[in-house]
């Protein structure tokens, strides 16, 4: 009797299982679906609409940067020759690219040296960062020289700091270090600015900035 009652509740616990999928089957096979849809959707956006897209801003960038390379020309590094297009454009037109991130990059520093400086803004702003040791200091530092530019020190500094934090080398860190203590000082931190300049001196003592590094020093604990 009690081995009978077993095989029935096995019986029933079967047939609800059964009867589930039975009931969820189009739903399950549904969602499977739309999954398989969504993973296909994504491989075609990414082999025929961003890969095509970064090839075609890649070759932009190419002639953009042989103009920017001379000083005459960088009017058509930035606005393009109408057959190439410039780093406007291929920041613009080519977004989510590779290309179009360098772009920004180009064009914050182009900017800069036009004294255009909130356009340099703008577009270093734009640009988000690769990991590269090189580039993402350079460009952190560049804002600190928008910034300082339009005598907005405050951020000036914060770009100095991060961009002498980046990446730590005796070439490009004393002179984010002098910069950022030369921002301290136009806000009269004199403290700041006197570490700051200590830190060229102690830990980059071979770099040029550190030759001339004592008379900042001096400088600024007249003024403390």
């Amino acid at each position: 009797m009690s081995q009978n009652k077993q095989s029935v509740s096995s019986a029933n616990i079967a047939g609800t299982k059964k009867s589930f999928f039975q009931e969820n089957e189009k739903s399950i096979i549904f969602i499977v679906a739309g999954i398989i849809v969504l993973i296909l959707l994504y491989i075609g956006y990414q082999k025929l609409y961003l890969a095509p897209r970064a090839e075609k801003a890649a070759n932009n960038m190419y002639q953009a940067e042989q103009f920017a390379a001379i000083d005459s020309l960088q009017k058509k590094a930035i606005e393009g020759d109408g057959s190439f297009a410039g780093f406007k454009e291929i920041a613009d037109e080519y977004s989510n690219t590779k290309s179009a991130n360098i772009a920004n990059a180009y064009l914050g520093g182009l900017y800069l040296r036009q004294k255009n400086f909130q356009e340099a803004i703008k577009h270093l702003e734009q640009y988000s960062e690769t990991g590269s040791s090189i580039l993402d200091p350079l460009v952190i530092g560049l804002l600190g020289d928008a910034y300082s530019e339009e005598k907005i020190y405050d951020k000036a500094a914060n770009y100095y700091k991060k961009a002498a934090d980046k990446s730590a080398n005796s070439f490009t860190t004393p002179v984010f270090l002098k910069k950022l203590g030369l921002v301290y000082e136009e806000l009269q931190d004199y403290k700041n600015a006197e570490a700051t300049y200590e830190k060229i001196r102690n830990d980059f003592p071979e770099s040029a900035e550190a030759t001339t590094i004592d008379s900042f020093i001096a400088r600024v604990q007249a003024k403390q």
